[in-house]
């Protein structure tokens, strides 16, 4: 397993402690390639919440902090795709090593 830096995983699980933050990540899991004005009107239909753009683009950033989000250029447009590696899986795996033996249920 890759070691992980600190600050890295300190960024990971900022990123993913915030609710609007997760719900960004499942719906670029399930399509890519999004603009900013996509995500707003995803989490509109989606929640019946409107965020405006400068919150979702605060939330993308601290995303794309913490390498769980890439960004594209297509043309004039900015689109944003999942992008989940080794480390992200290696931070997930981390947690497993403070399971105890008997507790699950």
């Amino acid at each position: 397993m890759k070691v992980m830096k600190e600050d890295q995983l300190d960024l990971i699980f900022k990123a993913l402690s915030d609710s609007t933050r997760r719900r960004i990540i499942d719906r670029l899991s399930k399509k890519p390639s999004q603009s900013l004005f996509e995500v707003c009107a995803a989490s509109v239909a989606e929640d019946g919440a409107a965020l405006s753009r400068q919150t979702v683009s605060q939330h993308l950033a601290v995303l794309e902090k913490a390498g769980l989000i890439e960004i594209e250029w297509k043309g004039r447009i900015k689109t944003h795709s999942l992008s989940v590696g080794e480390e992200h899986i290696a931070a997930a795996l981390w947690l497993t090593s403070y399971k105890r033996s008997g507790t699950e249920k």
